[in-house]
């Protein structure tokens, strides 16, 4: 933005004239526009799904679509608050979070530091990505027989189908953020003389994190998914098991409830990951750019 133009007593530019050129926007005005761009998008997060349900809630009503298929969301809301209220479903959800979280923890560490290994050292990695990239692709539900012959029926399996599955995707992800930190990290830290203990956890570990973190919630989403279809086939427990039993027994609001809670179960754990991953890597900007 240009300031006054001195000019002439007949209107014509002086020569000597000083143009300044403003900023666009000040601290405040980008603070603010900053604030209502938050209010807006959590807006429309919000009024979105709203106006979905109010819609099918209001076709349920008016006979629109069946609602013996799909129950109306007040209809739904009423039979999640029925079965918690008796009890027996919080056995179910603390069953498939508990599944989660211990496969998951055991799939972390392995990947990442079977991924770290392979990033770090071209060896390990010709020797061990071949074969791990063929297990990679093959659908771990798929694998879920063999560990049942393995390990027989109950808690073994579907604990080992979830960490087999959180793995494969800790791991490639981390290998890739290893294996391209830039050469010029590992000369910082040798011209600052620190030892391969210190490198690896003060400047290699930092640099990778991000992009692991990236993975975490890609894998707990994931994870929720596998241990949702391993309770249908094998278990006799869980959000998983709860779903198709209603569906089979023709209790469809019980089972949307049960798809709810899933839907509910994968988001608190997304953001739990996101936010840890916000205090353990500051000095990353996860903030938008203003624009």
């Amino acid at each position: 933005m240009k300031g006054p133009t001195a000019t002439d007593g007949r209107g014509t530019p002086r020569q000597d004239a000083v143009f300044v050129r403003r900023p666009l926007r000040t601290l405040d005005r980008a603070a603010a526009f900053q604030r209502r761009r938050r209010f807006l998008e959590g807006g429309l997060a919000v009024l979105i799904p709203l106006a979905l349900f109010a819609l099918w809630e209001l076709g349920a009503r008016l006979g629109w679509i069946d609602a013996r298929m799909f129950p109306a969301p007040t209809t739904i809301l009423r039979t999640g608050a029925s079965l918690l209220a008796e009890g027996y479903f919080w056995s179910d959800i603390l069953l498939t979070l508990r599944r989660v979280l211990i496969g998951a923890g055991i799939g972390i560490v392995a990947g990442f530091t079977a991924g770290a290994l392979m990033g770090l050292n071209r060896t390990a990695r010709a020797a061990l990505e071949p074969m791990l990239s063929a297990v990679y692709v093959v659908p771990k539900l798929a694998l879920l027989p063999v560990f049942i012959t393995i390990f027989g029926l109950g808690e073994v399996p579907l604990l080992v189908i979830i960490s087999v599955t959180v793995f494969f995707y800790i791991w490639i992800y981390t290998m890739e953020a290893f294996a391209s930190i830039p050469e010029g990290y590992h000369e910082a830290a040798r011209s600052l003389d620190l030892g391969p203990v210190r490198m690896f956890t003060q400047v290699l570990v930092p640099a990778a994190l991000p992009s692991v973190f990236v993975a975490l919630r890609v894998a707990i989403s994931v994870s929720i998914i596998v241990i949702v279809a391993s309770e249908f086939l094998v278990g006799t427990t869980g959000v998983g098991y709860v779903i198709f039993d209603s569906r089979r027994l023709f209790m469809n609001d019980q089972m949307y409830v049960g798809i709810v809670t899933v839907s509910l179960m994968g988001v608190v754990l997304s953001m739990i990951v996101q936010r840890i991953g916000r205090l353990v890597t500051p000095w990353v900007k996860h903030s938008r750019r203003i624009d």
